[in-house]
């Protein structure tokens, strides 16, 4: 392909309720297409093919973030400044603080605490057979760590979830689920001003080491509420959406739940395949600085792009027999943490969580039965807004 070419055109729509449950075919389509298909009804750019995502993630001076992420003027103008709608040098500065208690190092000073917590919650659910492995075991040890380690408490708790959700919709284009959700993430907003300060948050949390931080001079102390919501919001979507998928995905393929409690060495393979091929977030967007051109289609400056982290995670291009869950497959390249400047600030942690919960349910569960789901209809999220199994549990000495 030269590299004057321009993108194909495609009326498919993302964001009908059918196609935000059902996507993978639409993805097909598109990427068939090509790396990069022009959406009219949006007046979007969606980035299709995994080296296409690739790139553009990798290339934040061209494919900004710091006009807003989303797909609609207001909620972009309204985010800008937080740290997903910013770049260097600024998503920099913010970035190497909130991420100091995320790094690798520090993760091992609370994995006692995750076992603790994660051990509990899965003798508790395991022993009642059937239990909603979305509300009642994937939203445990996310919850628990926003109360506990961020140091926010319960004051928000129940909200925050609510909160959380309505965000990654009102990211989402003007559509009627976008405008519902609009008013409910101004909620979240109104809470890290009033509520995530000091005096209010535990002055021991990783929220309170943000505003000594700023009191250092590291930081704009304005950005510090904010700042709290990034612990919180994103964190605990990836996570319990990620763990639900996983747990779904092992009761639909039972024998890939055998082969990993044969050899649980296999559980970092198993989350990432799972995140590979059910991505929680499923889409964000950027902002083209100038003309360009992506995997040889042009990009027009002005215009905005739409990185399908969705699509590129089943590109057959990139992963053999992409629609099959394979834990022996090792697919740590894929992208639904993103990559790059703005890969996620809370990945390790992230991935931590989900290994933790695995390896209970690994010695106490045999085999997981879906008796009822309900999808999550989200902007650009994609899980399970209840997943009930039954379980049959084993009892070990």
């Amino acid at each position: 392909m030269s590299l004057s070419a321009k993108p194909p055109t495609s009326n498919i729509d993302l964001f009908t309720d059918e196609a935000l449950l059902e996507p993978y075919e639409l993805y097909s389509e598109l990427r068939e297409l090509g790396p990069l298909v022009y959406l009219p009804r949006l007046d979007v750019y969606a980035v299709t093919q995994y080296e296409a995502v690739r790139e553009v993630s990798m290339n934040w001076e061209v494919f900004s973030s710091a006009r807003g992420v989303g797909l609609n003027d207001g909620f972009n103008k309204a985010s800008e400044g937080v740290l997903i709608c910013s770049d260097p040098p600024d998503h920099q500065v913010m970035r190497k603080v909130l991420q100091r208690p995320l790094l690798p190092n520090r993760l091992r000073d609370i994995e006692s605490f995750l076992r603790d917590e994660a051990a509990n919650i899965v003798a508790q659910v395991v022993a009642k057979d059937t239990f909603d492995a979305a509300t009642e075991l994937a939203r445990h040890l996310p919850l628990t760590i926003v109360s506990k380690l961020v140091g926010l408490g319960d004051y928000g708790r129940d909200q925050m979830l609510t909160w959380a959700a309505a965000t990654f919709d009102a990211l989402g284009p003007m559509n009627e689920r976008t405008a519902a959700a609009l008013p409910t993430a101004q909620e979240m907003v109104q809470f890290a001003l009033t509520q995530a300060r000091p005096g209010t948050i535990d002055p021991d949390g990783w929220a309170a080491a943000l505003f000594a931080a700023a009191d250092r001079g590291e930081l704009p102390a304005q950005k510090c509420p904010f700042m709290v919501m990034d612990y919180a919001a994103p964190s605990l979507d990836t996570t319990i959406l990620g763990t639900g998928n996983a747990i779904w995905l092992f009761a639909e393929h039972p024998d890939q739940w055998d082969l990993l409690r044969a050899d649980p060495s296999l559980v970092r393979h198993a989350i990432n395949e799972a995140l590979r091929l059910e991505s929680p977030i499923q889409r964000f967007t950027r902002l083209v600085t100038e003309d360009h051109a992506v995997q040889g289609v042009e990009v027009p400056a002005g215009a905005r792009v739409m990185l399908l982290f969705g699509s590129a995670n089943r590109d057959e291009r990139k992963y053999p027999r992409p629609d099959v869950f394979d834990i022996t497959r090792k697919p740590s390249d894929h992208l639904a943490f993103g990559t790059g400047e703005h890969a996620c600030v809370g990945m390790n942690l992230a991935r931590l969580e989900i290994k933790t919960l695995l390896e209970q349910l690994i010695p106490a569960v045999a085999r997981f039965e879906v008796v009822g789901t309900e999808r999550l209809l989200n902007n650009l999220l994609r899980g399970f807004a209840s997943l009930e199994v039954r379980v049959n549990a084993e009892v070990t000495s």
